[in-house]
């Protein structure tokens, strides 16, 4: 067995979870004044403007050299610090949700706007958070004397956009070492499950619009198309895996008079699958089931491509290593004043069932004694499958990832709630997002003082592609959308 030297081992100590749960501590309460400005400046996924120039500005007054428009996206860019071999990436969004306004900290619904925006997935504290960890790992490099350059990236369209996936096709993360970030959510653990992948688009048919009455023989129903669309795909839905899924919205139904033959309908369809070739596979029946339509109902159809995600390639040397640094760092520490808050909350807007599916969905005990959870969730023997879907799953894989959860909500809070804009700016979501970013650096803090667990990380996505490049899901032509406001 061999020692480290005195030197070596001084620099370990520095980049030690102790040493770097300590720096970002120091700079915590910057990046909190970030999360609560970008709170209150909601912006819609491709529109991220403002939220990208304040994210830009807090980057650059911490000496990183700043990249634009990646992958031809205004709302996209980089931040750069260091030089080495070793590059290590943080991911970052910022987007929200329509229909959201809320006022903070209330247990009632009360918009601020009616009808306006809100941060229902706590992405101001996202990606604030993550560029905390960013500043947070570069100055422990600095202070160990350890050469490596560390990336944040600010992504775009996470809601329903793909951002990452588009910056994936374009190589924006290629040459990184590991990559990491972490979700808001009702529990603390390291997240290693894989997701789905996923295919939408919008099928839009085309009849003959007449008179429902008087001449019914010379129309041709594109909202029947619709109809026989659908009526397939739930015969269809008994001969696919348990594990797909096909959704749908009809999103224009050709009008509201019964007594007219609607010439055009329109609805979005949305294809989810364990692997991208089970989805694209899904994808092309769902494509024949609406060429049936078509023929049945004498209408054409046209799709229009929407977006698409890569399911996440777990990577348990990472997950490893990262829910070792969890333990050592431990859960946010809430207070009675946190607690009180949050028994008033459930106790006003959450149910029962609420409760129970959040359990459920993150594998905890649902007999959990408090509404805030204070330890953190056992890492699973081997990873699971999440029912749900998200554009970290192109970067993984591209390079190794991780990511871990924080319990920033009550237990029970749904996703894309007024309940969950409420909490985006209350200490516990604070207290949560700094423990987050603490997480991330010092696990990205281990992967630059260790060598074999980057052998390791990398050893085992290599195993798990299968020795194949990565494809992007989404189609060469099908470009980002401009943002409005910027072009």
């Amino acid at each position: 067995m061999t020692r480290d030297t005195p030197d070596l081992a001084l620099r370990n100590d520095m980049l030690s979870t102790a040493a770097v749960s300590a720096l970002a501590d120091r700079k915590a309460p910057t990046f909190i004044d970030l999360s609560d400005r970008l709170w209150g400046m909601p912006e819609l996924r491709w529109e991220e403007v403002r939220s990208v120039e304040e994210h830009i500005a807090a980057a650059e007054a911490e000496g990183f050299a700043i990249t634009r428009n990646l992958a031809g996206m205004p709302t996209a860019f980089m931040a750069e610090c260091g030089e080495g071999d070793i590059t290590i990436g943080f991911l970052g969004e910022y987007d929200a949700l329509a229909g959201l306004s809320q006022e903070a900290g209330l247990t009632e619904q009360k918009p601020l706007e009616q009808g306006g925006k809100g941060h229902g997935c706590h992405h101001n504290l996202l990606g604030s958070a993550s560029l905390l960890a960013a500043v947070t790992l570069r100055d422990a490099l600095a202070e160990a004397g350890v050469k490596a350059r560390v990336r944040y990236f600010g992504c775009p369209a996470e809601e329903g956009g793909s951002g990452k996936t588009y910056m994936a096709r374009e190589g924006s993360f290629d040459g990184l070492d590991a990559a990491f970030c972490w979700h808001p959510a009702p529990y603390n653990a390291v997240m290693s499950a894989a997701t789905l992948a996923n295919k939408q688009a919008y099928f839009r048919f085309t009849g003959r619009s007449s008179h429902a009455a008087v001449s019914p023989e010379v129309g041709r129903s594109a909202l029947d198309a619709l109809e026989l669309m659908n009526i397939g795909i739930n015969f269809m839905r008994e001969h696919m895996s348990s594990n797909c899924r096909v959704h749908y919205s009809i999103t224009d139904t050709g009008g509201t008079s019964p007594n007219v033959v609607q010439g055009y309908a329109e609805g979005l369809y949305l294809v989810r699958a364990p692997r991208l070739d089970q989805a694209e596979d899904l994808y092309a029946r769902v494509l024949r089931i609406a060429e049936g339509a078509a023929l049945m109902s004498d209408t054409t159809f046209e799709v229009v491509f929407d977006r698409a995600t890569s399911g996440i390639l777990p990577n348990r040397a990472l997950e490893e290593a990262m829910h070792e640094a969890f333990e050592e760092i431990g859960a946010p520490a809430f207070d009675e004043t946190d607690h009180d808050y949050a028994d008033r909350l459930a106790a006003a807007a959450l149910t029962d069932s609420d409760r129970r599916a959040s359990a459920e969905a993150f594998g905890a005990e649902l007999e959990y004694p408090r509404n805030l959870h204070e330890g953190i969730l056992a890492l699973p023997t081997e990873p699971g499958l999440f029912f749900g879907s998200t554009d970290v799953g192109d970067v993984s894989n591209v390079v190794p990832v991780a990511q871990c959860l924080t319990a920033t909500t009550v237990i029970g809070t749904p996703f894309h709630t007024w309940q969950t804009v409420t909490q985006g700016k209350m200490p516990h979501a604070h207290k949560a997002m700094v423990t987050a970013a603490k997480v991330m650096a010092s696990t990205a803090a281990r992967v630059v003082r260790d060598p074999d667990l980057r052998s390791a990380a990398q050893a085992e996505f290599d195993k798990r592609r299968g020795g194949k490049a990565y494809r992007s899901p989404m189609p060469d032509d099908k470009m980002p959308p401009k943002n409005s406001r910027s072009s």
